[in-house]
């Protein structure tokens, strides 16, 4: 098996992109004309890291790297959830912490199972259409190709969040809003990255030798070999 000198660096950068951004996520902010919670400041580079890993890596290398970013947001979502309905030590001075840990990370369990199922279909959709795109058009048009997969791969994301964490919660025109406003804001994200992800692409590609089409690739996203 061929050994790769970034996959790893670009592995562990990934999951941290996941991670944070979903502990970012506890705080709503506002950006100018967009409100979104503090997640969607970082999240865009997951949908980066992932065209950057299919591009260069192929739609196989990306899968195994998908689930273990889900394993470990799975993980992580469980211990902060197991650690806030823990009681908390009986101290007066420790206790406006205790409640403080309880009101970032005693996550619902809706938001939790949104999170984890949008980031899932979200991420194998943008990898899928990419690897597609890119057999199709024979490596060219990377740009196109990006923001193609980056259009389905945050739709699929935005909207599978927002039904399962809030559907019911807020009214639909609500939902809608805040479905155009975090859509939005994610694809700019990408556009304004774009010309350095080509250099990040171009670069792995010299620097791995490798420019992986996914021509005979089974794109059973449960399948984890190659």
């Amino acid at each position: 098996m061929k050994t790769y000198r970034y996959l790893d660096l670009i592995t562990a950068a990934f999951v941290a992109v996941l991670i944070i951004s979903n502990v970012a996520a506890t705080k709503v902010v506002v950006l100018g004309p967009f409100t979104f919670d503090g997640g969607t400041l970082l999240f865009p580079l997951a949908y980066i890291f992932g065209d950057v890993l299919t591009e260069v890596y192929g739609y196989a290398r990306s899968r195994r790297v998908i689930w273990t970013g889900f394993a470990l947001l799975a993980l992580a979502s469980l211990t902060f959830s197991a650690v806030a309905a823990l009681p908390a030590l009986a101290d007066p001075e420790v206790a406006p912490f205790a409640r403080a840990f309880d009101l970032l990370f005693g996550l619902v369990p809706r938001i939790v199972l949104g999170s984890l199922l949008a980031y899932w279909a979200g991420e194998f959709a943008n990898s899928y259409v990419l690897a597609r795109m890119k057999v199709l058009s024979r490596g060219r048009f990377f740009g196109a190709r990006a923001l193609g997969s980056t259009l389905v791969g945050q739709a699929v994301d935005t909207g599978l969040f927002l039904l399962v964490a809030f559907a019911g919660v807020y009214p639909p025109y609500v939902l809608g809003l805040m479905f155009a406003s975090n859509y939005v804001f994610k694809v700019g994200v990408e556009v304004v990255f774009l010309p350095l992800t080509y250099a990040v692409v171009g670069a792995l590609k010299r620097a791995e030798n490798e420019d992986y089409f996914d021509t005979h690739t089974d794109f059973n996203p449960f399948r984890l070999g190659g």
